[in-house]
């Protein structure tokens, strides 16, 4: 089910050439010989201890026995060679006692270890996620108290947003932070649909809450951001007696079982204590550096769930036999693997174009965070904001669309759980849901990040893409398919300015059928990558690359991809652009 290493050096090396991010001062360290390492070493330990207990947490899920819950014991071991191996802290820098890893090699680790157990890595994947957060906004004395646990994995961390009667409308929070004398905040509310909220893995766990303090401006700009720890921490950076954070409740999911998710209560027995991270009042700012970079940890995480369900199922059909060839007739002759036949072919190069497809769209856009954050590139930086909406919501549709067809090779076995696949499709299921649904990052897309710069970033983004083209253009074998990626391309500037034009008197009707444009411009985005990926495999190839059938595999899934599904979205671009009022008009009561 992992990916195989030859093509992890592809993508990275190949493709997007990691070996010149040394050339960076914050990566020096990191260059072929140790990135190479880095990937060994991680599949190594995704498969020895993580891809192992998958299946067995997912049928044990945590249980609340005595008011602690309670998880298979393979979850906290699994997580211990984690952080003997030194990988929650694999993108601190090396003065925090980090590995100092870029972040394009950091998307592609924790892929791996997303797709051998997504639920097992979820604890991981929170607390750097929390611990970047504290690094970027903290004060010193925070960092200093908070960051080594973190960065070792002795502490974990989770973000509170969501309450009960507020999942994505964060305008409508309730949770209040009173100030104390010292400084501190007692915060008081609950917290719902927490992940990793509650268990008894780490020594501590580092809570950052949403609450706002009485008297702020009304909606969000009264939002402030807080560290909550379970257990309060000293002056030292020791954790020390309970805080007044209580687990109400355990959530029951579709998938990801063996991550637990929860409510939790704050300040209901006993006091809960908060440090402000940041300004008062500007606690979303704040926290949507985590949520940036959740959303694209989504993304790679949907991703490689699809591309599990993918692997999964290129094993099966290489075993499975059934039925003949058409047109053998002597049913005394033996069975062909069902990998035989055109339609199950038809199904695997789909599901590979999906899943890898994604993948590469997030280790892209992993390259243009390292450039913005650490090469100084605002042009990388302005990418990055214009293309994370697409990077959580287009794997995150499409890698379920994998796992679907996963399923589908394996005919009925598929709806069992005699193979991994049905777990792999619920587990992918919740991605077009956090971090924000795809409809939020559909609206987005189109408000924030197109209307809202004027169209900008899109210019610089389509440069990049005639680059691609003009390459592809100069290869025989490839120019079909650039003429045919730049047909659509062209055609998604005259649909954004038209909904540009409605925003300015009707936004909410602009906006309405947002979700088509993001499904649209997607499929163009991967579309893009893809052929770029194939103008690296055929670079390759000329130069007598042994990987022959992995390099001609990514030539056959951009062709499958632009010739078979890019079509798909003419329609959908083109209902988008009618600007139909037909969804925001119609009455309720129909439905």
């Amino acid at each position: 089910m992992l990916p195989p290493r030859d093509d992890l050096h592809f993508w990275l090396y190949d493709w997007l050439q990691a070996d010149t991010l040394a050339a960076m001062p914050a990566f020096a360290h990191v260059d072929r010989e140790t990135g190479v390492a880095m990937i060994d070493a991680a599949l190594d330990l995704a498969a020895s201890h993580f891809l192992p207990h998958a299946a067995a947490s997912d049928q044990n899920p945590p249980k609340l026995v005595d008011g602690r819950v309670e998880l298979m014991t393979a979850i906290a071991e699994a997580l211990a060679a984690y952080r003997e191996a030194g990988f929650f802290g694999m993108e601190a820098p090396a003065e925090e006692g980090g590995l100092g890893l870029p972040y394009t090699f950091v998307a592609a680790l924790g892929g791996l270890f997303s797709c051998a157990n997504v639920a097992t890595n979820g604890y991981a994947f929170l607390t750097q996620a929390a611990a970047n957060l504290i690094r970027e906004v903290g004060s010193d004395e925070q960092k200093r108290r908070f960051l080594p646990a973190m960065n070792e994995g002795r502490w974990f961390g989770t973000m509170c947003l969501s309450e009960p009667q507020a999942g994505s409308s964060l305008a409508d929070l309730r949770c209040v932070a009173e100030p104390l004398p010292d400084g501190r905040y007692a915060i008081r509310g609950n917290k719902m649909w927490i992940s990793s909220g509650d268990h008894e893995i780490a020594e501590n766990i580092v809570h950052l809450v949403l609450a706002k303090i009485p008297g702020g401006p009304a909606g969000t700009k009264g939002i402030s951001l807080f560290i909550v720890p379970r257990r309060h921490v000293d002056a030292e950076g020791k954790a020390g007696a309970r805080n007044g954070v209580r687990l109400i409740g355990l959530n029951h999911k579709l998938g990801t079982h063996g991550q637990v998710n929860c409510l939790l209560g704050f300040g209901e027995e006993e006091p809960a204590i908060g440090e402000l991270v940041g300004a008062p009042h500007d606690g979303l700012r704040g926290m949507f550096v985590m949520m940036n970079e959740a959303r694209i940890g989504v993304g790679i995480g949907a991703a490689m769930t699809g591309y599990g369900g993918y692997r999964a199922a290129l094993t099966y059909a290489k075993e499975r036999r059934q039925g003949r060839r058409p047109g053998e007739r002597d049913a005394t002759t033996p069975m062909v693997p069902i990998i035989e036949h055109a339609d199950v072919r038809r199904m695997l190069l789909k599901a590979k174009s999906f899943a890898e497809g994604g993948l590469a769209l997030c280790l892209y856009a992993g390259r243009l965070v390292d450039e913005a954050k650490h090469g100084g590139d605002a042009e990388a930086q302005a990418l990055v904001d214009l293309l994370t909406p697409i990077v959580k919501a287009w794997p995150s549709d499409y890698g379920q669309e994998a796992n679907s067809l996963a399923i589908q090779v394996h005919g009925g076995a598929g709806y069992t759980r005699d193979f991994p696949v049905e777990r792999l499709w619920r587990e992918n299921r919740i991605n077009a849901i956090h971090e924000g649904t795809n409809g939020i990052q559909a609206m987005d897309l189109l408000g924030r990040k197109l209307l809202g710069d004027g169209g900008k970033a899109f210019g610089l983004l389509s440069k990049r893409v005639e680059a691609t083209l003009a390459a592809a253009r100069a290869d025989a074998a490839l120019a079909p398919l650039a003429e045919a990626l730049a047909a659509r391309w062209v055609a998604l500037g005259p649909a954004v300015l038209k909904a540009g034009k409605v925003a300015a008197s009707d936004l909410e009707l602009a906006l309405a059928n947002a979700y088509l444009l993001l499904d649209a411009m997607g499929h163009a985005v991967v579309a893009w990558l893809w052929l770029d990926q194939a103008l690296a495999a055929n670079r390759a190839l000329a130069a007598g690359d042994v990987r022959r059938a992995m390099l001609e595999g990514k030539v056959a899934a951009a062709r499958y991809f632009i010739d078979w599904e890019l079509p798909t979205k003419d329609a959908v671009l083109a209902r988008f652009a009618s600007i139909d009022p037909l969804c925001r008009d119609l009455d309720p009561a129909v439905l």
